[in-house]
């Protein structure tokens, strides 16, 4: 008995050390500031602060403003961008903080009513009234937006959408989450360690293999900038607790939704099954949902060819109509 205690304590006290390792080496990894942001893109200045954003295609085309999810940044959508452009729309990605490049928040608000809030002032500061499309966890924030204010975009595109409805007012982040180093120790061990990396981006997807290298090497990217765990780990809660009392929460707020929407899922989506989608399609007036075979939560990355195509087709039924 001696010997098993003296075991366990030996593989917590190198547990402890090893979570210490990668909170230290995120430290030391993130160093970089504004400047380092891919020269591709510019910050847009707004008054919630500045932006980054990633825009191709001609500007005097239709604008399409790309939301992206938990796991991306305005990096992720390049595929899309690129052929967005060559189909003469203006695409516009743009990083939602703690995600990318934009600076942190100083008050660590990340919540879906301040992510809104962010969507609507890049919106203003371009001046435009565009086809808005966002993935997963972004398309909270995204409907948000579009619910505050319908008559600031064309049409609502959404994509494997994390969109948990009529949540009890009574869900509470779990009490072992709650010190905010502790969810920097599991961030760091996670999301932000590049070990973790492939796996971590593998759990989402249907087809193992369109993890490759280039893309762990665009998603990585943002994670040199200074505060990326510690953001990361005040923004954790907005995803393990849906919000409560938005309109976006709410079914009668999606049945009263007056835009043109689309909405696309993947067929072996396990994050968000495709049958959210076919809930959404019912609820929201006109709705139209198209499901790609064969790949998971992240069709832009599984099957870029084919996720495109459904969002061009998508966006020209809106164009008909």
């Amino acid at each position: 008995m001696r010997f098993l205690f003296r075991l366990v304590l030996l593989l917590v006290i190198l547990s402890v050390l090893a979570l210490a390792g990668f909170r230290l080496a995120a430290h030391l990894r993130e160093v970089d500031g504004p400047a380092a942001a891919p020269g591709q893109g510019r910050f847009i200045e707004t008054p919630l602060g500045p932006i980054y954003a990633i825009t191709m295609g001609p500007e005097d085309g239709e604008p399409v403003l790309l939301i992206h999810g938990s796991v991306g940044w305005s990096g992720t959508w390049q595929h899309t961008q690129e052929a967005l452009a060559d189909a003469g729309y203006f695409a516009i990605a743009i990083d939602v903080p703690p995600m990318g490049y934009s600076p942190r928040s100083p008050e660590g608000d990340y919540g879906r009513a301040m992510s809104a809030e962010r969507i609507a002032a890049v919106n203003a500061s371009f001046g435009l009234t565009p086809h808005i499309v966002a993935h997963s966890f972004g398309a909270g924030a995204a409907m948000e937006a579009v619910m505050r204010g319908p008559d600031d975009y064309q049409s609502l595109t959404i994509i494997a959408g994390a969109l948990p409805l009529d949540p009890p007012d009574d869900i509470a982040l779990p009490a072992m989450l709650r010190p905010l180093w502790l969810r920097e120790v599991l961030v760091s061990a996670s999301v932000t360690n590049p070990l973790a990396a492939r796996p971590l981006l593998q759990a989402f997807l249907h087809r193992d293999e369109a993890a490759t290298d280039e893309i762990l090497e665009v998603l990585a990217a943002p994670a040199t900038q200074d505060g990326a765990t510690e953001a990361l780990a005040r923004w954790l809660p907005t995803l393990l607790v849906p919000p409560a009392g938005l309109p976006s929460t709410q079914s009668q707020s999606f049945r009263a939704l007056d835009i043109p929407t689309g909405l696309i899922w993947g067929a072996e989506d396990t994050t968000t099954p495709h049958e959210q989608g076919e809930h959404l399609a019912t609820l929201i007036p006109g709705a139209a949902l198209t499901v790609i075979p064969d790949v998971g939560h992240i069709p832009m990355i599984e099957d870029p060819d084919a996720f495109t195509a459904a969002l061009l087709d998508t966006l020209a039924s809106f164009t008909a109509r």
